[in-house]
């Protein structure tokens, strides 16, 4: 058996893990096996490229370049993955993204220079005879709009995830027909350039996917962008399927297209939860009725303190705990996680509810309740668990505020009206644990901080929970 045909088994092995990896993921019980395929395949895939790249009578330098960019990515793959946060994890996939994107645009460029920019050369004039020359300018012109696209894209999320740019979306006029214009230019050059490729159409549409790219997210409100990263994490997929295209790699076409196609089905689910449109995602369209802050009048808040709150939680029959990004921001999953289970010991019954967008990433309140042995049969989803609120004794909301505010019910003009929210409301006593007064991520004032069932525990919830801790831990045990 020749490296080559080696190489190409080891890619059918690989696409087949990766394939394992995304149904070991689709669950709690597989995930960690699901990443053991993951990584068993990538690192396949790395060693059949290497091998390929031997069997091609590679040069020397070309091979050293190679292995250097293989050592170096890893290098700096581990360092991150050693020292980001759960909290940094949502900015730091959206930042991994755009490098696909540029890597479809660079891969691109490279085939654009390789064939259509010397078409007296030896490849441009197998293409030709093959009638293939149309298809591969055909995959050069689409690799690198939809890799532009998705670079600038995930640049502006990393942005704002990161809050180094405001989260509210940018409005600006006539803002529909700049997406739609932009796209009608890429169509029209993308027959321009099959038909006589030239180097000023490349430059054009380049120009105008990375101002695409920018625009679509960045008319995108901040409340949504969990589903804007599950979105470019569809682009990035089908950037990769398009450079696989273009290098003849069946590896990269296959993950590819299962990367673009789970990512756009997970923003399929997520937008039907939030009541969205699966479209309007895709044009950037949503998350621009935003307007000028709310600035009415709801009333005074209530405060409590951690004794108040054990003693709450020491006589409730049931409780239902509804986390949100400030409780990964304060690191408070193994406190809540502790907390779960002195209240289950008193026989309390604790629950968790999750909104499909509670935090910045698809997933991100289930992986810190993982992280911290929260066990998987009481974390439930909102639609398991909403019609549950009305009979509960206390509802703790720890760090969440928009998917739990009833303006998205009861407010037509509110930005984020339309969007299931969990009912917290609806239970006897609502605790809500927050640093201060603030509006969340989506600059939305939450009226359930001014109900007559809810009150207020400031603070860091780390230290909250702890204090809180200690308070259940003197009382009385009971049952």
């Amino acid at each position: 058996m020749t490296i080559g045909t080696a190489a190409q088994a080891a890619y059918i092995v690989a696409a087949l893990l990766f394939i394992l990896a995304l149904a070991g993921l689709s669950r709690h019980e597989t995930a960690r096996s699901g990443n053991t395929f993951g990584i068993a395949g990538m690192a396949l895939a790395l060693l059949a490229t290497v091998g390929l790249a031997i069997d091609g009578s590679i040069s020397g330098i070309n091979l050293a370049l190679l292995l250097a960019a293989t050592v170096v990515g890893a290098a700096i793959g581990l360092h991150r993955a050693a020292k980001v946060e759960m909290t940094g994890m949502p900015e730091l996939i959206a930042l991994l993204h755009s490098f696909v994107g540029l890597a479809a645009v660079l891969v691109g460029w490279n085939g654009y220079l390789h064939v259509e920019a010397h078409p007296d050369g030896g490849e441009a004039r197998d293409l030709h005879f093959e009638g293939m020359l149309g298809i591969h300018s055909a995959e050069v012109f689409i690799g690198v709009f939809i890799g532009a696209v998705t670079f600038t894209g995930s640049i502006v999320a990393y942005l704002k995830l990161s809050a180094k740019i405001k989260s509210r979306p940018l409005t600006l006029p006539g803002k529909n027909l700049l997406n739609v214009g932009a796209l009608a230019a890429f169509v029209l050059l993308t027959v321009g350039f099959v038909m006589r490729p030239e180097l000023w159409m490349l430059i054009l549409v380049t120009a105008i996917a990375l101002a695409l790219g920018w625009h679509l997210v960045a008319s995108i409100g901040g409340g949504d962008m969990p589903v804007v990263v599950s979105m470019l994490n569809s682009y990035s997929g089908w950037a990769a399927a398009a450079a696989g295209f273009l290098l003849e790699n069946d590896l990269l076409i296959v993950t590819g297209a299962l990367v673009g196609s789970s990512g756009a089905y997970l923003s399929y689910i997520m937008c039907k939860a939030m009541n969205r449109s699966f479209l309007s995602v895709i044009a950037g369209g949503f998350g621009i009725e935003a307007g000028p802050a709310d600035d009415r009048e709801y009333g005074e808040h209530r405060e409590i303190d951690a004794e108040g709150v054990a003693e709450l939680l020491g006589d409730a029959g049931t409780v239902i705990i509804t986390p949100g990004y400030g409780m990964a921001v304060a690191q408070a999953q193994y406190g809540v996680a502790e907390l779960t289970r002195t209240l289950r010991d008193r026989g309390v019954n604790v629950r968790f509810g999750i909104h499909p967008v509670a935090g910045r990433l698809p997933g991100h309140m289930n992986v810190l309740l993982a992280e911290a042995r929260v066990p998987y049969d009481v974390v439930l989803e909102m639609d398991e668990i909403n019609d549950d609120f009305a009979g509960t004794s206390v509802v703790l909301v720890i760090g969440a505020n928009d998917t739990v505010n009833p303006a998205a019910l009861d407010d037509p003009s509110s930005p984020i009206a339309g969007m299931p929210v969990l009912t917290v409301w609806e239970a006897d006593h609502v605790i809500v644990f927050k640093r201060s007064m603030a509006s969340g991520y989506a600059g939305v004032q939450n009226p359930l901080f001014f109900k007559e069932n809810t009150t207020m525990l400031f603070g860091d919830a780390k230290d909250r929970v702890e204090d809180i801790l200690r308070a259940v831990a003197a009382l009385q045990p009971t049952r």
